[in-house]
């Protein structure tokens, strides 16, 4: 009898979980991991929480953690360094030119990041190391996993036209990210993506071992 009520109320749970499921694959239909997606449209705006949160871009095991943030327009992100050495965090992008200079643990005040763009993040003593901070005009977002899917949580108010946003670290012009016009039918809803242009060939870079890394 126990085991039959966990087996109706794990269904429940799982017909009752409302989100726009995206699918990104290329023009070969291989899923594409890392894709960042975000809903641009009046029933999309950031709430105050995430107007008002601070958002992290860390450096650990000489990376940055994660690789692709996104976050809303206005809001601020900090940068702890988790490793034992230092780290020369910098930015040169449009949307956000700035940078933390040799430190450890972390910088006295987060970055603010206003413009609405891509900002690409590098390292200054380890070459390899690049990250993508997002900035949108959104508060619904998400990366694309391995199976190439975006969970996009949404509630009944949220139904009607939106823009859809598609941007890759590969994609040739990182500043213009691909869109779409849907729309949002039911609160559970699958929406499949192609995108457009060719990506890019994955870039590998050869890691330094002789930084007192520990």
């Amino acid at each position: 009898m126990l085991m039959k009520k966990i087996f109706i109320w794990l269904g429940f749970i799982c017909f009752s979980s409302q989100a726009l499921d995206v699918r990104i694959s290329d023009e070969r239909g291989n899923a594409i991991v890392g894709a960042a997606v975000w809903l641009t449209g009046s029933k999309w705006q950031a709430t105050e929480l995430q107007e008002n949160k601070v958002y992290s871009m860390g450096q650990q095991d000489r990376a940055f953690v994660p690789h692709t943030l996104i976050v809303p327009s206005g809001t601020l992100v900090e940068f702890p360094n988790f490793d034992s050495i230092l780290h020369h965090v910098y930015s040169f992008s449009k949307a956000k030119s700035f940078e933390l200079k040799l430190y450890r643990d972390k910088p006295l005040a987060p970055v603010s990041f206003s413009q609405p763009g891509v900002v690409e993040l590098g390292c200054n003593i380890h070459d390899w190391m690049l990250g993508y901070i997002l900035v949108v005009n959104s508060g619904v977002y998400g990366v694309s996993d391995e199976q190439g899917i975006v969970q996009l949580t949404l509630d009944s108010s949220q139904l009607g036209n939106a823009q859809l946003n598609v941007w890759h670290e590969r994609f040739e012009n990182l500043d213009s990210p691909e869109s779409k016009s849907i729309t949002i039918t039911q609160t559970t809803q699958v929406v499949d993506y192609q995108i457009q242009q060719t990506l890019l060939d994955k870039m590998e870079f050869l890691t330094d071992d002789t930084d007192e890394y520990e």
